[in-house]
């Protein structure tokens, strides 16, 4: 270990030893290279950045889409005497202010942000003069196309790693497959040599696949866990009303049972988080909502009471268990009737061929540069926002489109100070442009409300001094601003030979994603039923070769499993009646045959949001029917 890293790391963290793979890592930045860490849960990512950042003239800036995961580092961090902060959503104006006032001054070592950040005109401008020592990227595996959990914001992030004179980036991940770790390094431009894996399997963690009927899944839960010694406990389902239920039934048995899931308020997930953080004895059932950044070392098991989404997901939410060392279990509970509910959300991103081919008549109808606000774009359409920016990604890395920096079409602001005390440090042109600029704003009760844009062309001048003029005046405290409207601006670049040919393409595109997804589900059944040991398969999936079977995995312990099949779905004609006098009273709406499938399956839509049909008795009726059935009754009844 060099002489700074080994300084550094007992000055400011205490420890006088790294973690596998650390060192490596850490030397590869401080050389000046680009380099990627890919470590199982828990095996100390973060302090790859954390500890460079230190070391090297200039501010770290912490990609990561996880907001828990940032509090806790800072937290921490802060703690130790280490200057960090995040921006999100959740600052006040008075927070805000203090962070780019520490970012400018050069005080701040890291800056924590989520890759959404980077579509905001105010933070993109506010990076240009900054010196980025280090770009670490969090959640890495997120930029590839056919990982797990592909996110069309991470796609970009290479760009702007470049565009803002970042010197070297970190990407991180606990989750890369060898043609996922691949895509990392292409698209980061890291050299094969500085990418850094430590491996996957755990001899610690005894990984259980139990085959149940669903209507025995509950005492056979209940029994695993009165059967393991006392210890915190996560158990994993995929709906939030599932999370509510089981709780509520362990609570019943006399267990400390909580749930935990995207549905509760800000408030109560904090309380039910800071609860399962301090106890001894505590049982989260959560979603996957829960646990990304929770460092506890000691929970000593994780179950799966539905099935996981793919190998990733295990793996991930797996690697929460034992990180003390100690032995854990991990048993999934396996019930072939839970794909219907996770392939039902699969099928229910696809947009119907109707709706992709009218956003894509609407997109090359436009002037050669326009902006589009994508909220309304998704709600015409009908196409989920993530879809949405995901189509508009596949357009730009085809050449059809190049994205500009996205703007604010609304800005508000309200004087902190008289507009006469304002104008009153400012002399000659800049008073008058001022003057101008507050005359030409609409006052509201509290708020004086302008659009840059248009205030630009009155007042004869650039919208970006009118923006940098409203933000200075925020950071001088001179005035509380706010901004909302985000439009995106595009440029066209070329033109499809055919927008039918193009909105063909793309809808292949999706069908291919679909049929990936689905396929994890299936890498799922697959590892329950191998004839062969499980905890090497799961390192092969991941790149790591094993030879000698672990000895605690299922089927080093019994052998091989058997599924049994899944139960065969009909719908009834009375029920379809029910749906057809629903479908006439909606004939605008309910007509289309995969929005019906949507509605019956339960799978939110905008267009399904916005008429209130999510609120019908019959949405989500038929949610553990499979949503090809669904569709083909739906495409039958037209």
């Amino acid at each position: 270990m060099s002489s700074r890293i080994q300084t550094a790391l007992h000055h400011y963290f205490g420890f006088t030893e790294l973690r596998p793979g650390q060192q490596a890592v850490m030397q590869h930045l401080l050389d000046g290279h680009s380099a990627t860490a890919v470590f199982p849960t828990g095996g100390g990512k973060s302090l790859c950045y954390q500890l460079p950042a230190l070391l090297l003239p200039g501010v770290t800036l912490v990609v990561s889409p996880l907001i828990a995961l940032m509090k806790d580092q800072i937290d921490a961090l802060t703690a130790r005497g280490i200057s960090a902060c995040r921006l999100d959503s959740s600052l006040t104006a008075d927070e805000y202010r203090k962070v780019v006032q520490q970012l400018k001054s050069g005080e701040l070592r890291l800056l924590y942000v989520a890759p959404e950040r980077f579509n905001n005109e105010r933070f993109r401008a506010m990076l240009k003069p900054i010196q980025i020592a280090l770009f670490a990227v969090d959640e890495a595996h997120c930029i590839s196309e056919w990982g797990h959990n592909f996110r069309p914001d991470y796609l970009k992030l290479a760009g702007f790693a470049r565009q803002f004179g970042a010197e070297r980036i970190l990407a991180l991940t606990a989750t890369a497959t060898p043609a996922v770790l691949e895509d990392i390094c292409r698209l980061f431009e890291i050299k094969p040599d500085c990418a850094v894996s430590t491996g996957f399997y755990r001899p610690n963690l005894n990984i259980e696949t139990t085959v149940v009927e669903a209507s025995e899944r509950d005492r056979v839960l209940l029994e695993a866990i009165s059967r393991n010694p006392p210890g915190p406990v996560i158990v994993y389902v995929t709906l939030q009303k599932t999370a509510e239920a089981v709780a509520q039934r362990l609570a019943d048995a006399g267990l400390p049972a909580r749930a935990y899931h995207a549905g509760l308020k800000d408030d109560i997930r904090g309380e039910v988080q800071e609860w399962f953080m301090r106890a001894s004895h505590a049982i989260v059932v959560a979603t996957i909502a829960f646990g990304m950044g929770v460092d506890k070392a000691n929970i000593r098991a994780v179950y799966h009471y539905n099935l996981p989404k793919s190998l990733e997901n295990y793996s991930q939410e797996i690697g929460r268990a034992g990180r003390d060392g100690a032995p854990s279990v991990c048993q999934m509970l396996v019930c072939p009737d839970d794909l219907n509910v996770l392939e039902n959300f699969v099928y229910g991103d696809t947009p119907d061929k109707a709706a992709l081919y009218g956003l894509i008549d609407e997109l090359f109808a436009q002037e050669p540069s326009f902006d589009v606000s994508l909220y309304t774009l998704s709600a015409r359409h009908d196409i989920r926002p993530l879809v949405l920016r995901t189509l508009l990604t596949y357009l730009e890395l085809a050449g059809y489109l190049e994205g500009g920096t996205p703007f604010y079409a609304d800005y508000k602001f309200k004087p902190l100070q008289s507009s006469a005390e304002i104008l009153s440090r400012f002399k000659g042109e800049h008073r008058n442009f001022l003057a101008a600029l507050f005359r030409h704003a609409v006052k509201g009760r509290i708020w004086f409300s302008i659009d840059p844009t248009e205030a630009a062309v009155a007042l004869q001048t650039t919208r970006d001094r009118i923006v940098q003029a409203l933000e200075w005046l925020g950071e001088q405290q001179l005035l509380e601003v706010k901004v909302a409207g985000i439009r995106h601006r595009f440029q066209r670049m070329r033109q499809p030979d055919t927008t039918e040919a193009l909105a063909s393409e793309l809808y292949q595109r999706l069908i291919k994603r679909e049929d990936a997804e689905i396929h994890r589900l299936q890498q799922i059944l697959d590892l329950v039923t191998l004839d062969g040991c499980q905890s090497n398969a799961l390192a092969q999936h991941f790149g790591e070769q094993r030879e000698a079977p672990c000895g605690h995995c299922s089927w080093c312990r019994r052998g091989s499993s058997e599924l049994p099949p899944r139960r065969a779905q009909t719908i009834s004609d009375t029920f379809w009646q029910e749906v057809s006098a629903v479908r006439q009273e909606q004939t605008e709406i309910l007509m289309q045959p995969r929005l019906l499938s949507r509605f019956l399956c339960g799978i939110t839509s905008p267009r399904l949001s916005r008429s209130k049909l999510t609120r019908h008795p019959l949405f989500g009726s038929l949610e553990n029917v499979s949503f090809m059935t669904v569709l083909s009754q739906a495409q039958k009844s037209i």
